[in-house]
């Protein structure tokens, strides 16, 4: 696919960081999916390319649809790693990506781990989100399986600074998303969410385990209306895994909370269908900017 207005576009060797793992076509890419339609895009976009896809998938989770853009595609169950690694050395897989997240709280009763996963799940306990992933990423290593960033060839859809779609926003919604990129920042060590609802200077929700939607759910029950809400990658986001993503669901759910502004971090966001977004957001008057990890909009007067 071609790169948008302004944007070039990014060789696969570039994506993952270097030409010794430049993914061409002809190449076979394992993709660990979770749910959303991350997973879908990134498996289309690289079949377009000419890769062979290796996909193994979550039930109750990932799209079924994926069956339709991989060249196969094992079901597991959340924790089943044994099975996982298996599936992807019987299809030779030496280099793979992951996208899509897993519910954490349909996790909890959907958990079926294997002698591997069990293993691993005792090695893991306690550790916050990014220390599993990195876990995880590190115990297929160990396999001869690379984890490639999850942007792989979709770097044109990470946000672009300024304002994205929508009315320019007033003084005090940005001054809202300096103050939610602030308080993200500083409960980054902490493995916290990736997002936050302000409005007028207060804290309305902060993502926890529910997700973003949900999040601004709960925010928009006890807002007044006019509320922000902040979406960053955390310090030090490693781009291999759990990259920040919005998508026009997300603009639905802010309509019906009566939140006005969406702020994602330029460069380091994933828009899911930009174009529906923008569509949404101009028919609700909601603006997507694309911010600094300070919270600074550029191309606005009063920055």
């Amino acid at each position: 696919m071609s790169a948008g207005p302004g944007q070039q576009d990014v060789s696969a060797g570039d994506a993952a960081g270097g030409d010794d793992l430049a993914v061409a076509a002809g190449d076979t890419l394992g993709l660990l999916a979770g749910n959303g339609s991350f997973p879908l895009l990134l498996a289309r976009e690289a079949r377009a390319r000419g890769c062979r896809i290796v996909a193994v998938a979550h039930r109750g989770e990932t799209d079924e649809s994926l069956e339709d853009f991989a060249d196969s595609v094992t079901w597991i169950r959340v924790g089943q790693l044994g099975k996982m690694i298996k599936a992807f050395h019987r299809a030779g897989v030496t280099r793979a990506v992951m996208a899509g997240g897993i519910n954490k709280v349909a996790s909890l009763t959907s958990l079926r781990p294997d002698l591997r996963g069990l293993m691993f799940l005792r090695k893991v306990s306690g550790m916050g989100d990014d220390s599993i992933l990195r876990a995880l990423a590190d115990e297929l290593e160990t396999e001869g399986i690379r984890v490639l960033p999850s942007t792989l060839f979709l770097e044109r859809i990470l946000a672009h600074p300024g304002l994205i779609a929508g009315p320019k926003p007033s003084r005090h919604c940005l001054d809202d998303v300096r103050l939610g990129c602030r308080v993200l920042t500083a409960l980054g060590p902490f493995d916290v969410g990736q997002g936050i609802v302000v409005e007028r200077g207060v804290v309305l929700a902060i993502e926890a385990v529910e997700g973003t939607d949900e999040m601004v759910r709960r925010a928009g029950r006890i807002g007044r209306g006019g509320a922000v809400v902040v979406k960053m990658a955390k310090r030090g986001q490693d781009m291999r895994f759990d990259v920040p993503a919005v998508g026009p669901t997300t603009i639905e759910t802010m309509t019906k909370a009566h939140a006005c502004v969406l702020a994602v971090q330029a460069g380091a966001t994933i828009l899911l269908d930009s174009q529906r977004m923008a569509e949404l957001a101009a028919q609700n008057g909601i603006s997507i900017l694309g911010c600094t990890a300070s919270g600074v909009v550029s191309g606005l007067s009063h920055e």
